[in-house]
């Protein structure tokens, strides 16, 4: 594992586009409240405010948790999910479909009527061109195929960001924060004013540790999934009657291990 020294050292290298840092940042309403608007140039949003769910949405026991970047919903009650989402993992479609169902989950209790059911965004923030037709941004509604004039009706819309865009398609305020988020600087007052709150951000100790404890529980976990690679490999082996001399080679190979380690594991 890293030393603390290094993840200290990667905490005051944080940027924007980093989901913890910018969660944090975009516990400001007013810098939350901008952005939104920046990507809805249309919408007229008085105020916003965080409901107590946005940190982790959990159905059941045996279900997967959602713990969701920015969840706030606006006066006229529309809810927003604002993620930063760093690598291409190639499943951000079908991860916004999950995060839909789950939120809505939570807006209505069993038995109350669908119309319950709030107007929402999913909304994530990509350094990557998810769709690579060099769009800023890519909008999706549900629609009738045969006919695309026709809205299905159920207010839910999903937007991609794509901060490496080459399209002239997005606003001057918007695209200002797309190239904050590829790296750049531009001079522009609201970049400015998150390139302040994220200085400030840095400054908090708290915010600090619970990153630190949040990387190295993420380490654990694989670490611990390594392991169970690791020893998978050899009882599957071993059932195929494999000799140890064998594995001994293939550890070394598929997990990077010194002799000496992978004779550990086999003695274990």
């Amino acid at each position: 594992m890293e030393n603390i020294e290094a993840r200290q050292l990667k905490w005051e290298e944080l940027s924007i586009s980093n989901d913890f840092l910018f969660r944090k940042v975009m516990q400001n309403p007013e810098l939350c409240k901008k952005l939104l608007q920046r990507i809805l140039p249309d919408f007229e949003i008085d105020r916003i405010e965080y409901p107590e769910l946005q940190k982790s949405i959990n159905v059941d026991m045996d279900a997967r948790s959602v713990r969701l970047d920015v969840y706030v919903k606006d006066n006229k009650e529309v809810v927003y999910d604002i993620e930063m989402q760093v690598s291409n993992t190639k499943e951000l479609p079908k991860r916004s479909r999950y995060y839909q169902g789950m939120i809505d989950l939570q807006l209505i209790d069993k038995g109350q009527h669908y119309k319950r059911l709030n107007r929402s965004y999913i909304i994530f923030i990509c350094p990557f061109d998810l769709y690579k037709k060099g769009r800023h941004i890519y909008t999706f509604e549900n629609m009738c195929k045969e006919d695309n004039s026709i809205s299905m009706g159920d207010e839910t819309v999903k937007i991609f960001l794509n901060a490496d865009g080459t399209m002239d398609d997005v606003g001057s305020e918007l695209k200002a924060f797309l190239d904050y988020v590829a790296g750049q600087k531009p001079k522009n007052s609201y970049v400015e004013k998150l390139e302040e709150a994220v200085k400030e951000a840095k400054k908090n100790r708290e915010w600090r540790r619970e990153y630190m404890t949040l990387l190295m529980r993420d380490q654990e976990n694989i670490e611990k999934g390594r392991e169970e690679g690791i020893f998978g490999m050899i009882s599957a082996l071993r059932d195929l009657n494999i000799p140890d001399s064998t594995i001994l080679q293939k550890l070394q190979e598929k997990f990077l291990l010194t002799k000496e380690e992978s004779q550990k594991y086999l003695s274990r």
